[in-house]
């Protein structure tokens, strides 16, 4: 009986169910391809047309290393590799996806709407920084009320540490964090607790070390286009370097059953193909994950709202985009700061009504940050369509110590602009530890050789001239430095803290579960604002359920009176009842003098309060 042979990706070394193995390799420019088996023979590839090597192997299993040689040239890694057990610079090795037992059946993956984020460097996450020990914290986050985890990058890069967006085995899970099936395991117990987890992939670069794609073709690159961080990717090329990129974001959710990806700085994605690639590989992502629903984000500093559009109407069809004007007033309210690229940001209680309203502040107008305009129009968008943050790795990375804001900004406001965070309309998100007010910094960190390491300790300095404070005579010199041991290992959390700091995780966990049980936050029909003073302010949602109202006040105690204000009043037949103060006592607070928004209001400093409405009583008519 013929067994049928057959291929997940069009190309890399896949075992078959008969005992051979198809191997497949693009190499335009190469007469000769051939895998050498780590302390075997060498087997040759037959090439066709298009360039592309491939031969059905015998004697490859699970665990064999190998590597390609290119005209008995220098012996490279497979582009396709699903694991570097030493680094990008070693050897390949064959890897099963069949192997693994996934659990995971009944899970229909993740929904736009309704998801708090969670955002986790695998190598910091945990005392280990393995995926295993990660594994061990999941019940952990589950308890805490976060829906989906957002793994920052973790394609193979070289060194012992690393952010991860220097990444150049795009198929390879970093042998840093564990083996693939550990990976594998962490997503299965991840689904099994009802935690969704997506993969932050970077499509913009590849690192600057182990990066060998060009010497199987040049093609995979292009000098047509500028970047920030390398050589622009070529997407407009050879259908064979564009589907390799494309066939990525779809077998991480094939393989490992991600359930959507974080797209990294998607404006130096550059393509005018006539469909863009980041709409393909959207596509491609859906179709790999079958009747599962996935969850697409992208980073973009420019602020396209196209990204989040219909294809249809000529957009890219993902689902979110992270919002860094939210960031940027929130920290400016919490700090006073307006330094470097804070500069255009007052944090006025009208930019966060905006936010909340709108998501990006920037859609179209001057930007004097960057002397350009910025933005584009997203008015139309829901707002889910937006994530928010008060800390993500870029935003506590970019400063002198690595500092959270929680230690940075007065507790009560801190708390304040957390419950804006969480109970507002946006998607929001949080950075690993914050929900504990990790004393631990984040700074940049990555482990290479010289020259790199003198690179990058010059452009983590030229980066940071930015913000002129840090001409400060006494600021110590140097800074952290980014490609030492001690750098990274201060970033790692103490889950200890998670005790010993349990106010913090009270408000964060209290606030999340708001947040699901209250339909005019979790899904609200419509939101909307109002300044009630010059540093408080009032956000509505609407919903047929019932409305709620969030109440901030950022300075100091308020008397409102009068209060000519309709977004104040309550439901026709209700009157308003607070269901919860950022000053209460469990939280680390004052306390909350009772309120009685019937009356005149008086609104405690530094304070958010929740109301919700209830009916009113006879007692309540006999009171008026």
């Amino acid at each position: 009986m013929m067994v049928s042979l057959t291929r997940r990706l069009s190309a890399g070394v896949e075992l078959q169910p008969d005992g051979t193995a198809l191997a497949r390799v693009w190499a335009p420019d190469r007469q000769r391809v051939d895998l050498v088996v780590e302390g075997g023979a060498a087997q040759s590839l037959t090439r066709d047309a298009r360039g592309c090597f491939a031969a059905t192997v015998t004697g490859l299993r699970a665990g064999t290393r190998y590597h390609f040689s290119l005209d008995d040239g220098p012996l490279r890694p497979d582009p396709v590799s699903r694991f570097q057990p030493d680094g990008p610079h070693g050897p390949s090795e064959v890897i099963d996806p069949a192997a693994f037992h996934w659990t995971d059946h009944g899970w229909r993956g993740v929904e736009a709407v309704g998801q708090v984020l969670y955002e986790m460097h695998v190598g910091t996450f945990t005392p280990d920084g393995t995926w295993a020990s990660a594994q061990a914290e999941l019940p952990t986050l589950a308890e805490l009320g976060v829906t989906v985890i957002e793994m920052m990058p973790i394609a193979d890069f070289p060194g012992a540490f690393g952010w991860g967006y220097d990444g150049v085995n795009l198929y390879a899970p970093t042998r840093l964090y564990g083996r693939p099936d550990d990976l594998r395991s962490f997503v299965d117990r991840a689904h099994a607790l009802g935690l969704g987890v997506i993969l932050d992939v970077v499509y913009n670069h590849l690192g600057p070390d182990g990066n060998y794609l060009a010497d199987f073709s040049p093609g995979y690159f292009t000098d047509r286009y500028t970047n920030d961080w390398g050589r622009a990717i070529n997407f407009e090329g050879p259908p064979e370097a564009r589907a390799f990129f494309v066939e990525n974001a779809g077998y991480w959710i094939d393989e490992f059953h991600f359930d959507g990806l974080r797209f990294d700085a998607t404006q130096d994605v550059k393509d005018a193909s006539r469909e863009h690639v980041l709409a393909a590989m959207a596509r491609r992502a859906r179709e790999a994950a079958g009747t599962r629903r996935v969850y697409l984000v992208a980073e973009n500093e420019p602020q396209h709202t196209a990204i989040v559009r219909d294809p249809a109407a000529g957009g890219y069809g993902l689902d979110a985009l992270w919002n860094d004007d939210y960031h940027h007033t929130a920290a400016v309210a919490l700090t006073g700061r307006r330094e470097a690229y804070y500069t255009d940001y007052r944090g006025s209680v009208q930019e966060l009504i905006s936010c909340a309203k709108y998501g990006y502040l920037y859609q179209g107008q001057w930007y004097a940050w960057q002397k350009k305009r910025r933005g584009s129009p997203g008015f139309d968008l829901p707002p889910h369509a937006f994530v928010a943050y008060l800390e993500n790795h870029d935003q506590v990375a970019n400063s002198a110590f690595g500092r959270r804001l929680h230690q940075l900004s007065a507790p009560a406001r801190y708390r304040a602009l957390t419950a804006l965070t969480l109970l507002g309309p946006a998607t929001p998100l949080l950075f690993q530890g914050q929900e504990f007010a990790s004393s631990a910094p984040f700074l940049y960190f990555a482990d290479h050789g010289e020259p790199l390491r003198g690179l990058i300790r010059a452009g983590r300095r030229e980066f940071l001239s930015q913000f002129p404070s840090l001409n400060d005579p006494d600021m110590p010199p140097p800074l952290d430095s980014p490609v030492a041991r001690e750098t990274f290992e201060r970033c790692r959390l103490d889950p200890a803290e998670r005790e010993r700091h349990r106010s913090t995780w009270h408000l964060h966990r209290d606030l999340i579960r708001l947040r699901r049980e209250t339909p005019a936050i979790r899904n609200p029909t419509r939101v909307d604002g109002a300044v009630l003073a010059s540093h408080a302010f009032a956000l509505r949602g609407f919903s047929p359920e019932g409305d709620c109202l969030l109440v901030l006040n950022l300075g100091t105690d308020l008397d409102l009176s009068p209060l000519p204000e309709p977004l104040i009043a309550p439901p026709d037949g209700c009157r308003w009842t607070m269901a919860w103060s950022s000053e209460a006592v469990r939280y680390g607070g004052q306390g909350t003098a009772p309120l009685y928004p019937d009356a005149a209001w008086h609104l405690p400093g530094e304070t958010a309060v929740l109301f919700t409405p209830i009916l009113r009583s006879a007692d309540d008519d006999a009171d008026d």
